[in-house]
């Protein structure tokens, strides 16, 4: 007996705009947020408490748009390493014939980009080709409910180097403000 094969799934539309000198990027959005058309929908995703911690601001409490808005005004943008794959279910190990999103664009689309963070050990195996590009990359421990090996705590204290200040410089070379 043959199984049929997967559907072709498509990602999310990026959350980015000119100003954004962050990027975090997920693998590819798990079967509760591609239903519901949002990043990070599943209700014990800890994406939002998480870069809600980064960034000093309750998103998590927040309509969604009202997320993607308050992330931008911090120059926080979303995306993901893939713009389509198959899968059953939403474990990144079940992902097959993965297609990249084309990151050759991200240089025009945001020119103030300086840190790219890795939501996760399948999206940071991309780090290097942005490493290369150079971006500072950060590979965080996933936000995934599927990945509880860290306490919050310890994931938060991870997540922070997103804006470590030693680190995230302006272009005029003064410390980041978010």
């Amino acid at each position: 007996m043959t199984t049929a094969p997967s559907p072709t799934l498509t990602g999310l539309a990026p959350v980015i705009d000119a100003d954004v000198r962050i990027l975090v990027l997920g693998s590819f959005p798990g079967a509760a947020s591609l239903a519901a058309g949002k990043y990070y929908a599943h209700p014990r995703n800890q994406f939002w408490p998480l870069i809600s911690g980064v960034v000093g601001e309750a998103l998590a409490a927040l309509p969604y748009e009202e997320r993607l808005v308050r992330l931008l005004a911090h120059h926080v943008g979303l995306w993901d390493v893939l713009a389509g794959c198959e899968r059953e279910g939403s474990l990144d190990s079940s992902i097959r014939k993965p297609a990249a999103n084309d990151f050759e664009r991200l240089k025009t689309l945001c020119p103030a980009l300086e840190t790219v963070g890795f939501n996760g050990q399948a999206s940071g195996k991309f780090a290097p080709q942005f490493a290369a590009a150079g971006y500072r990359t950060v590979v965080l421990p996933s936000s995934s409910p599927a990945h509880m090996a860290m306490s919050f705590e310890q994931k938060l204290a991870v997540w922070r180097r997103l804006v470590d200040e030693s680190d995230v410089n302006n272009a005029s070379g003064q410390t980041a403000l978010f």
